[in-house]
């Protein structure tokens, strides 16, 4: 009787898990319409009529999942920052020191910008389409907390000069987020991570 009794529950997490699926893969192909969209002319111009037919799914299947057009594009502008900061935890991970681990942190970061359109993404299109205080709160949850961790350590081990953090993040991430738009722009890549280092330097005691 237990075996058999068991069959019932198997099935039906079998189907949750593929009714998951289904939503994740749904999920994931108004993502990734909406960003090609975006790149491609811009956010006020990706009508949803072409995101639906570009995600092969129904305009049925976006309201089910997302109140409307903004509310998908915050998720895309979501999915970047955690890929951002996926790369930064990835790289400076792998540091001897705080200070070392900011240096490859800004490195990842700069790095990870360049991503096809992912400076556009985040630094032109969302403070336009969502706002500054909504894009600074999501950063605040990927990147820019990630900094503040790291500008606290490297204070706390003595690398840095003691400087209120709240304060250096703001600068910090301003700089940072210059750098991805000066590459961006067609800038050395290389010229713009000596002088990030060089100034990062400069904050030494």
């Amino acid at each position: 009787m237990q075996e058999i009794s068991s069959i019932p529950n198997k099935a039906i997490s079998n189907k949750a898990i593929s009714n998951n699926d289904r939503t994740e893969r749904t999920i994931s192909a108004l993502r990734g319409a909406m960003r090609a969209l975006v790149l491609e002319k811009g956010y006020n111009q990706a009508a949803t009529p072409e995101i639906v037919r570009k995600a092969g799914v129904t305009r049925g299947a976006l309201y089910h999942h997302f109140a409307d057009k903004k509310e998908l594009f915050r998720a895309v502008v979501e999915e970047e920052c955690k890929a951002v900061a996926g790369a930064i935890e990835r790289q400076s991970g792998e540091a001897e020191n705080a200070l070392q681990s900011l240096k490859m942190g800004s490195d990842a970061f700069i790095t990870a910008m360049a991503e096809q359109g992912r400076t556009r993404i985040i630094l032109i299109e969302a403070p336009s389409v969502l706002g500054r205080d909504v894009l600074t709160a999501i950063e605040d949850r990927y990147a820019r907390g990630m900094l503040g961790e790291g500008l606290e350590a490297a204070m706390n081990e003595g690398g840095l000069e003691r400087l209120p953090v709240a304060i250096m993040t703001e600068l910090l991430s301003a700089m940072f987020d210059s750098a991805a738009l000066q590459i961006e722009s067609g800038v050395s890549r290389d010229e713009v991570l000596a002088a990030v280092h060089r100034l990062i330097d400069g904050l030494a005691p």
